[in-house]
C-alpha cells in the first residue's frame, strides 16, 4: 500500500502548499487524480474540486471530481491516484457507503493498484472506524466502520488546548473516553502540519510537531521518524 495521510490541508503558506513535495513523491509520476469531495458540506463539490485542482496544477497533477463521473464504481476501478478531502467525516462515509465504494477503494489500495492521499476526514476514514473523528454526526452514515486500511485510529487536527474558564472536555479527555471502552485500539493524535506516509509495511511520521499515542490508560508523545504501532 502507498498512502499519504495529512492532518490538514490549509496553512499560512497556501492550500496544500506544505504537502506538495510529499504528494509528488506519493504520486510517483501519476498525473491524473480522482478527487472525492463528499466530506464537503458547506462548500459546493464543484468548488471544492476546483480548489484542489488549482492547488495541484502547478505540480502537473490533473484533478477530476468523483461526483461528476457517470459511473463512480468504474472511475474508482480505473483510478491510479485517489485523493479524499476533508470536511465532515460522517457525510463522507455516508456517501461512500451509499454508493458501495468503501470496499472497492480499500481493495485497490491494498492491492497497490491505486495510491491514496487523504487529509482530515480523508485520513480518518482509513482507520477501522470513524469513532475518533472530531466531527458532529450531522448525518447517519449507516454504521461507523470505514476503510480499515490502518491498524489504528486517527484523530486529526490534534491538540490538547486548555482554555481558561471552559468546563467542557479537552481533546485528551475525549480520546480517553474512547480508549477506556476500546483499550486494545491505538489512537494517533496527529497535529496540524504533520502527516503519515505509508509505503508497504513501513509507516513514517513527518512534521515539526509531536504526535501523541493513546492506548488504554497510556499516552505518550512521538516525534518524526519510523511509526511503530503500539500494542
Amino acid at each position: 500500500m502507498e498512502l499519504l495521510l495529512l492532518s490538514n490541508s490549509t496553512s499560512d503558506d497556501g492550500y496544500l502548499v506544505p504537502a506538495l513535495d510529499a504528494i509528488l513523491e506519493l504520486a510517483d509520476g501519476r498525473q491524473d487524480a480522482l478527487f472525492v469531495p463528499y466530506a464537503g458540506v458547506t462548500r459546493d463539490w464543484d468548488d471544492y474540486t476546483a480548489q484542489v485542482r488549482d492547488a495541484l496544477a502547478p505540480v502537473g497533477i490533473a484533478v477530476r471530481g468523483l461526483h461528476r463521473e457517470a459511473d463512480a464504481r468504474a472511475a474508482i476501478d480505473a483510478a491510479t491516484l485517489i485523493i479524499v478531502g476533508g470536511g465532515n467525516t460522517f457525510r463522507l462515509l455516508k456517501c461512500l457507503r451509499e454508493q458501495q465504494l468503501l470496499e472497492p477503494i480499500a481493495q485497490r489500495v491494498r492491492a497497490g493498484a491505486t495510491r491514496y492521499v487523504g487529509w482530515s476526514a480523508g485520513s480518518v476514514i482509513t482507520s477501522p472506524t470513524i469513532r475518533t473523528t472530531n466531527d458532529m454526526p450531522i448525518v447517519d452514515p449507516g454504521g461507523l466502520d470505514s476503510l480499515g486500511l490502518m491498524p489504528f485510529q486517527f484523530n486529526c487536527h490534534y491538540f490538547n488546548l486548555v482554555v481558561a474558564g471552559f468546563r467542557g472536555e479537552t481533546r485528551d479527555q475525549r480520546l480517553a473516553e474512547f480508549t477506556v471502552l476500546s483499550p486494545e485500539m491505538p489512537v494517533l493524535g496527529l497535529p496540524e502540519g504533520d502527516w503519515v506516509r505509508v509505503s508497504g509495511e513501513r509507516r513514517t511520521l513527518h512534521g515539526e510537531h509531536a504526535a501523541r499515542w493513546f492506548l488504554g490508560e497510556r499516552t505518550w508523545d512521538i516525534t518524526a521518524g519510523a511509526l511503530e504501532v503500539p500494542r
